[in-house]
């Protein structure tokens, strides 16, 4: 499920190759690009403007920044790296593929727009974030990212004491049924056709954890626009606030397939995640991946984290090509 935020003012594309493009505008992205700007890199951020974290009021878990507004947070990141030379575009990418190389030898990329801009770029860091797909149960979608959460340590403190309901989604979900049990005396745990074994209805029993394995039919809005519970196949009508389940995560690919960068799923169909290395590092030449992109379970914290770690990788490595070929004009007696 994605959201799209309100579309700000967007620089426009260079005519010249540019060092770095980074794919994605969120913590990971814009982290990444302040790193590469700071260190004089010329680097352009495309950004499609729907953040995972859009429907959120606020972000937690951050220190420093605990309860600001995702949107703010992306507006000041986007000002900061600006102030250091970078670019932001505002657009979507419909390809992004590998281009002949430089005389030199040195790699090259070409990105596609929308709207029919280009950018070429040196390297390319890949920082498109995920989707989460939600199960397909009546007005469970609507009430996504306020009273219908995933992940306990974003919004856990937010919804303590509230009557919570789990809804099952596959084995993860046991272990978040134990992650809000420590937030509320009032957990139901839906099973919702998941299978459940003896020991661990015990082990639910034992911290009273309600269990219903009747399906839920609908989620149920009340006067004041947030959940008033759930409504079982059988028509029962169970009264929550809260409902928490665990997504399927699937990384956002959209425009990337020219890249032919290795996925890999998950266990317990959790999700599908770019494959990477250290610091971000991929199989293909020249392309980095961070944030929730390869990291599925990262909060805003470390995907900023991560987006600084591959591109103080990414200028590290330019820095030893850029070496390279002024080492090979002086052997040759040109200048670069």
């Amino acid at each position: 499920m994605s959201v799209r935020t309100s579309a700000y003012a967007s620089d426009a594309l260079p005519g010249e190759t540019v060092d770095v493009v980074v794919i994605g505008g969120g913590a990971a992205g814009l982290n990444g690009a302040l790193m590469l700007a700071r260190s004089r890199r010329s680097v352009v951020v495309i950004d499609s403007g729907t953040p995972r974290n859009a429907p959120a009021k606020a972000m937690h878990g951050f220190i420093v920044l605990d309860g600001t507004p995702p949107t703010e947070l992306l507006k000041r990141g986007r000002e900061q790296v600006r102030q250091y030379g970078g670019r932001v575009v505002f657009g979507e990418v419909t390809s992004a593929e590998p281009a002949a190389p430089a005389v030199d030898g040195d790699l090259r990329f070409m990105v596609s727009l929308t709207d029919g801009g280009t950018v070429t770029a040196r390297r390319v860091l890949v920082a498109t974030g995920l989707r989460d797909v939600l199960p397909d149960v009546p007005g469970l979608a609507e009430h996504w990212g306020h009273a219908v959460v995933h992940c306990p340590y974003c919004h856990g403190w937010e919804v303590r004491d509230e009557p919570i309901g789990i809804l099952a989604t596959g084995p993860a979900s046991i272990h978040h049924a134990l992650l809000f049990r420590q937030l509320t005396d009032d957990l139901i745990y839906f099973t919702h056709g998941t299978d459940l074994d003896d020991d661990t209805r015990a082990r639910f029993a034992a911290r009273n954890i309600r269990i219903i394995d009747t399906p839920v039919q609908e989620v149920m809005t009340s006067e004041d626009g947030g959940i008033a519970g759930v409504r079982l196949t059988d028509g029962t009508v169970v009264a929550r606030r809260v409902l928490a389940l665990a997504t399927q995560m699937q990384a956002r690919t959209e425009g990337l397939d020219g890249l032919k960068l290795p996925m890999e799923d998950l266990p317990g169909d959790m999700g599908r995640r770019f494959a990477s290395g250290m610091a971000g590092t991929t199989e293909v030449p020249g392309v980095w991946v961070a944030g929730n992109a390869t990291d599925l379970t990262a909060q805003v914290g470390a995907s900023a984290a991560a987006g600084a770690l591959a591109g103080s990788h990414i200028n590290a490595l330019l820095a030893t090509a850029d070496t390279d070929v002024a080492l090979a004009a002086a052997q040759t007696g040109t200048t670069t």
